[in-house]
């Protein structure tokens, strides 16, 4: 069993300890005291001065499916060639050797929410994984962890191009709702099937991948910038009971009631970045204040490599410039990011039982002067 001893822990679940011990055994944390005895075959690491703090999880990123420093040979994010695509999966895509791994979880990232970027209304399934391990399979947390929706500007821009469909927000929609309908009919069929085989229908791998939305069972993870397609997501949502979460959501702050009516998950971000494009042009680093002052939970995000995933703390350190308070922003980055991508079982907080990913410093996490001194994820130290 290893033991932490001596630090200040910050549970993000309730309970916090000026001093106190972990014992982890088994990639879980095992106990949370404030003092455990050191046995026989145990290992004890002293962390005095230090404070301790879960894993921080970034929410919404690419890392693996954009190569670092790889031009278009690494960009294996978007199959920009059919605006439906949700049966492709990030773990195809994700290169675990990419270096952007090694520095993410050096800067206290111990888990991402990856996957497909947005040129499609549809690109496929997200998957949450932790940032250290041999390959992609030992890395998983959950997989699928979210199907990837896109509305607005990027889905127009990419298909515009191409002269095909969607070209206007309204063709968007449409696709969307057009293929819902027909995984309902889909779902139809196969339980159908299940009482006659001959009326079994063609496995449609497409459609397949979306029951699972459609069930309630997976998260729609939509990207969406200007407060209309934020409704638009919302509406279609509401049509097909989905549960869904709200990805970027930049201009959020003006539909703070209706998106508290909805229920939506809210993951906002990045909030370092230029506005590049059209749909950030009310980018706020506000927002989060906003938003926590409405009594929406929401969980921060990089978009990795648009901000790198090791400077999330950085991105939570802006919002706090921006007047969210400091326990708001850290629970953004921790507990309220994981309950958002449905992995809070596993990660965000330090529990008992919970994946004893652990991030020690020595001051503030918002102190972009301020690296960790210690990263454990799965209680293997990796810094």
């Amino acid at each position: 069993m290893l033991i932490l001893k001596n630090a200040a822990v910050m549970t993000m679940a309730g309970r916090d300890y000026a001093k106190a011990d972990i014992a982890i055994e088994n990639a879980k944390i095992a106990a949370i005291k404030p003092s455990i005895a050191v046995g026989s075959g145990d290992e004890a690491v002293d962390l005095s001065g230090l404070t301790i703090w879960p894993g921080f999880v970034d929410a919404h990123c690419h890392i693996g499916m954009w190569g670092d420093g790889m031009g278009v040979e690494g960009e294996d994010g978007n199959e920009s060639t059919d605006p439906i695509t949700p049966h492709m999966r990030a773990i195809d895509g994700i290169n675990p050797f990419d270096r952007c791994f090694k520095e993410v979880r050096e800067g206290g990232v111990t888990s991402v929410v990856t996957g497909p970027g947005s040129a499609n209304v549809l690109g496929g399934q997200f998957v949450a994984l932790k940032t250290y391990g041999r390959c992609v399979e030992e890395m998983i947390i959950k997989q699928p962890a979210a199907m990837k929706a896109a509305f607005g500007e990027n889905p127009k821009r990419v298909y515009h191009e191409q002269e095909k469909m969607p070209m206007t927000r309204m063709a968007t929609a449409a696709l969307l709702r057009e293929t819902l309908v027909e995984v309902q009919e889909y779902g139809r069929k196969l339980a159908l099937g299940e009482e006659d085989e001959d009326k079994l229908p063609e496995r449609d791998l497409k459609l397949e991948a979306l029951l699972p939305v459609l069930s309630g069972e997976l998260i729609l993870k939509a990207h969406v910038h200007r407060a209309d397609d934020i409704l638009t997501a919302i509406r279609i949502a509401r049509e097909f009971e989905i549960k869904l979460s709200l990805e970027h959501c930049t201009d959020g702050y003006q539909i703070l009631d209706l998106i508290k009516e909805s229920g939506a998950g809210v993951v906002l971000g990045p909030n370092l970045c230029d506005r590049s494009k059209p749909e950030l042009s009310g980018l706020s680093v506000e927002a989060p204040k906003l938003f926590y002052e409405a009594g929406i939970p929401f969980a921060l995000m990089t978009d990795h490599p648009v901000l790198p995933a090791q400077y999330l703390s950085v991105a939570a350190a802006i919002a706090v410039r921006g007047g969210l308070p400091e326990t708001a922003a850290m629970r953004a980055i921790t507990i309220e990011a994981a309950r958002i991508a449905g992995i809070a079982d596993r990660v965000g907080s330090l529990e008992v039982g919970k994946d004893a990913d652990i991030v020690a410093f020595r001051g503030s996490p918002l102190d972009p002067r301020v690296g960790p001194s210690a990263v454990y994820i799965g209680g293997v130290r990796v810094l």
